[in-house]
């Protein structure tokens, strides 16, 4: 093998090995424990590498729908309709 070859061959096992920590990474598939004989399934999520709860989120998802709750309220209140119709009117009203 010629100098070329053996530098391509080092650069395809480095970027396969890096596509497959991607793959860990994002979709917990276990590959890199796989190809280094450890006894896991690559294509079962283990719970020790599960994703952490995401309770800021969570809670922050929670305060918004309150919010949209709140507005709800408001939006569909009688007296808020009936204050929007007197401002399209006074906006309407010619000026003096």
């Amino acid at each position: 093998m010629t100098t070329i070859e053996i530098s391509l061959l080092v650069i395809a096992m480095l970027a396969s090995g890096l596509f497959c920590q991607y793959l860990d990474a994002k979709y917990n598939w276990q590959l890199s424990a796989w190809f280094y004989g450890k006894p896991v399934n690559p294509f079962r999520a283990s719970l020790s590498r599960q994703p952490t709860p995401l309770t800021a989120k969570n809670a922050e998802i929670s305060a918004l729908k309150e919010r949209i709750a709140t507005l709800e309220a408001i939006v569909t209140e009688p007296a808020y309709e009936l204050n929007q119709e007197l401002n399209k009117l006074r906006s309407n009203s010619p000026s003096p």
